[in-house]
């Protein structure tokens, strides 16, 4: 048992002062601050005085290459796995792992294996199935059975368009694996998602946008990421998330570099401009592409070396558009808590709420990190 007391909570939406209480994994009572104490049955409870501090849901990281990235520039250029470590003490408590260029040398096996294990350390792990390519290569026979039948695959990716290192798939291919991946969805009662690498090309986000005109799919099946590689893709996903699609939004450690070299619009920024456009809130979304390899170039084009993205970047944009943006903690905070738990149907996740699972972060006035709380044991603490 855990007694948070007088903790200022954003569930992610503002709660004001309050007592929470968590027994083993779950939240159990939220009441008004003062007002649950550690006598009685409660006596047992390890208790945490809130004061000047705030609560607010474990992070969700729902695009993280868990074995490993890159590969791209030759075998020595391999990126390692995520780490239960190197995942909660940036506050991700819970994580979508996802295969990218490489699905030959990772492959569905082996992630679903990375996904159990770090289940069974302690925090929630989900993951696609497939890579890059179409046709994808999946762990059963079919996209569809993989989702049905694997408990912790919940949909298909990251599939890879506009790209040159994509399969360069036809409207056709590119319509069945979302429709193979939306029937996995409404067999098994999971989202069903296909998420979507949008690369640079000039075809930015054609196949996703024909797939939703051109077929009865809606574009709750559908989750492109990257969204903020560029201006061109970026103001294409502006008007696909003004007709009710969810963008995800991929964090960075340098922004200042990718910001001045290669055009990519500030996660601050953009959700800002989405935002004074009319776009529904809790259809964006901001992932780290954690452990992906991110060449450097100067502006010359001289390789500069290999970097690698970090979940600690979500916690960082989070900040930024509340001090760099003036966007509200409650509207930052949901596209790494509520949003992803609810695009990606991830139960129990994403908000504070009585009956769900007790994932929290506990984070000073700086919005620093103070405690970690995965399915109700702490992992980090500062």
């Amino acid at each position: 048992m855990k007694l948070i007391q007088n903790i200022d909570v954003y569930a992610p939406q503002h709660l004001g002062k309050k007592d929470v209480l968590t027994i083993n994994d779950k939240i159990v009572k939220i009441a008004d601050a003062g007002t649950i104490s550690a006598g009685g049955i409660l006596a047992d409870a390890t208790v945490v005085d809130g004061s000047s501090l705030l609560l607010t849901p474990g992070f969700i990281d729902s695009h993280v290459h868990v074995l490993g990235g890159g590969g791209e520039g030759g075998f020595a250029n391999r990126t390692p796995e995520a780490t239960l470590e190197g995942l909660t003490k940036f506050g991700v408590t819970t994580v979508v792992g996802c295969l990218g260029t490489d699905g030959i040398g990772r492959d569905m096996c082996s992630l679903v294996a990375k996904t159990k294990g770090l289940n069974e350390q302690g925090m929630s792990a989900y993951c696609y199935t497939g890579s890059y390519q179409i046709p994808v290569h999946t762990l059963t026979d079919s996209i569809t059975k993989d989702i049905m039948m694997i408990q912790e695959i919940i949909g298909t990716g990251e599939i890879a368009i506009s790209d040159h290192r994509s399969s360069q798939p036809t409207f056709e291919e590119f319509a069945r694996v979302v429709a193979d991946t939306r029937l996995g969805g409404v067999l098994s009662g999971k989202a069903g998602v296909v998420n979507v690498h949008l690369g640079d090309s000039t075809r930015c986000m054609d196949l996703i946008e024909r797939v939703i005109d051109e077929t009865e799919i809606p574009a709750s099946q559908l989750l492109p990421t990257h969204v903020n590689r560029n201006e061109m893709l970026f103001c294409k996903a502006i008007e696909y998330a003004l007709k009710g699609g969810a963008v995800d939004f991929t964090g960075n450690e340098d922004i200042d570099y990718w910001e001045t070299i290669c055009d990519e619009v500030r996660v601050c920024k953009g959700i800002k401009r989405m935002l004074e456009a009319g776009v529904n809130p809790n259809r964006m979304t901001i992932s780290s592409d954690g452990q992906g390899s991110l060449p450097m170039y100067s502006k010359d084009g001289e390789f500069l070396g290999m970097g690698v993205g970090q979940s600690s970047c979500l916690l960082k944009e989070v900040k930024e558009c509340v001090f760099k943006a003036d966007i509200p903690l409650e509207i930052a905070l949901s596209t790494i808590t509520s949003n992803p738990a609810e695009i990606l149907r991830l139960k129990g996740k994403g908000k504070i709420e009585e009956g769900y699972d007790a994932d929290l972060c506990i984070l000073n006035q700086d919005l620093q990190l103070v405690e970690v709380i995965a399915r109700g044991k702490t992992v980090y603490t500062k």
